[in-house]
């Protein structure tokens, strides 16, 4: 190992590689471009797909994500004044100057009052579209608390409160991203191809930057625009399976209970004719990012493995399996000759026991740092492309043995911290952040692991 290794700055630089790769505005106009009246868009497998705009009366933008805003900002290059009006709903400070598509703030990951403002003022711009007018949305993670209206008719009358209270009680029991959006979906008036519904017979091109594990459609920002697989029976076994029945507000028990019976109407399905005229296309993912990361390492002179952009779990759990693979390349197994970078994404859960500060990426950094100890030649980064790891401004954290030093020196036991839940305060105290602020992007996480 070289004696003034750099880890951070060349974690880092790889981690940056990454997040600039899926940069929303300049993946649109490297896959969207206007040819005289007809726009033109290059989808995944090759496929083309082009609109003659002089066909439309009137053109609208709307959409919602953490990435929406940079996305909105290029749409709004390509188009210009051609747009007739337009609005998204972003997380606050993930904005973009927008000179014709309107932009409101709200809440993520529990939705707020404007996440309720936002979600009305959309499905009443969708609502009045007609089959003369093109409606483009942008949509990426974190659009399913972005926009929240909660199900509601002449015999239910979920509100804000019971969205958050749910919401909460979801993301704090370790429940899946594809789980959370399966009881999202049937508890919305927007969410689960109901956005879809609303538009139509309007034209719909609907540009998606996947934040999920597979990037499955019906799961990104709970599937605004597109045919739900899930159903209500899914939505009670999850409930039961994490003991939520007794926690959850009655009316959210009410509606789901309904549902099961057949007593309030599923979501849109395959081969429902609201889908006719509904074009989704995906414009990046976590995937393509982590390729980003392989080049620019490569450059810094590793020898790199990409192992997978699939990788869930418990955020504790995953830190050993990496830590394992850091170990076995340090004894020269022949595995990946060194200096080694390993690269993998996803998006990895924690249950919560604590009531400490932090997110998944945190988390997972410190239980790597708990099993690593002071073990030298082994340095780790997981960080969240949007640049916001859980209610922190961290986007994740380092691990390594001089970071393990310094909280030794200051008294820090990782175990309490990890027991809480508390590891953005461990790394606050020793230096181990990852301080980006926001990307306006979102495609999952990601870990670099560099062995030398």
């Amino acid at each position: 190992m070289v004696k003034d290794f750099d880890y951070k700055r060349e974690l880092t630089e790889i981690f940056s590689a990454a997040v600039y790769r899926v940069d929303p505005e300049a993946m649109i106009l490297e896959q969207c471009r206007l040819d005289a009246d007809v726009l033109k868009i290059s989808a995944p497998a090759g496929r083309q797909v082009q609109y003659d705009l002089s066909g439309f009366d009137k053109i609208m933008v709307i959409g919602a994500g953490k990435a929406t805003a940079k996305m909105a900002k290029a749409v709004e290059a390509l188009l210009g004044d051609r747009i007739s009006e337009g609005l998204i709903a972003v997380k606050y400070g993930h904005t973009e100057d927008l000179r014709i598509i309107r932009t409101i703030e709200s809440g993520h990951p529990v939705p707020d009052d404007n996440s309720v403002k936002a979600a009305d003022q959309i499905i009443r711009l969708a609502e009045s579209a007609d089959e003369n007018t093109l409606v483009i949305n942008l949509i990426s993670g974190g659009g399913s608390a972005l926009l929240c209206l909660p199900y509601r008719d002449d015999r239910f009358s979920a509100d804000l409160s019971d969205k958050q209270q749910t919401t909460k009680l979801l993301l704090e029991c370790g429940a899946g991203i594809s789980e959370i959006n399966t009881i999202r979906k049937h508890l919305s008036g927007i969410k689960g191809g109901r956005l879809a519904e609303a538009i139509y017979p309007a034209v719909s091109l609907n540009l998606i930057l996947s934040d999920v594990i597979g990037d499955r459609l019906d799961s990104i920002a709970s599937g605004l625009t597109v045919p739900d697989l899930s159903t209500f029976d899914d939505a009670v076994r999850i409930v039961e399976k994490y003991n939520l029945k007794d926690r959850l507000p009655p009316e959210i028990l009410r509606i789901l209970d309904a549902g099961k019976r057949g007593a309030v109407s599923e979501t849109p399905k395959p081969g429902d004719p609201v889908f006719a005229k509904s074009e989704n296309i995906l414009v990046g993912t976590n995937l393509s990012a982590l390729k980003s990361a392989e080049q620019k390492a490569k450059d810094l002179g590793y020898n790199t493995l990409v192992l997978s952009s699939q990788i869930t779990g418990e955020a504790s759990e995953i830190a050993k399996f990496y830590l394992g693979i850091g170990r076995d390349l340090q004894r020269d197994l022949g595995l990946l000759p060194r200096p080694a970078c390993v690269i993998a994404g996803g998006e990895t859960t924690v249950t919560i026991k604590g009531n400490g500060l932090g997110g998944r990426n945190q988390e997972m950094a410190l239980s790597f740092l708990n099993e690593l100890r002071d073990f030298p030649g082994i340095y780790f980064l997981s960080g969240g492309t949007d640049g916001n790891d859980g209610p922190t401004d961290a986007a994740g954290a380092f691990a390594a043995a001089g970071i393990c030093s310094e909280g030794t020196a200051r008294g820090l036991d990782i175990q309490e911290y990890l027991n809480r839940n508390d590891s953005y305060n461990y790394f606050r105290q020793t230096g181990g952040l990852l301080l980006t602020g926001p990307t306006n992007t979102n495609v999952c996480d990601i870990q670099i692991m560099l062995v030398v």
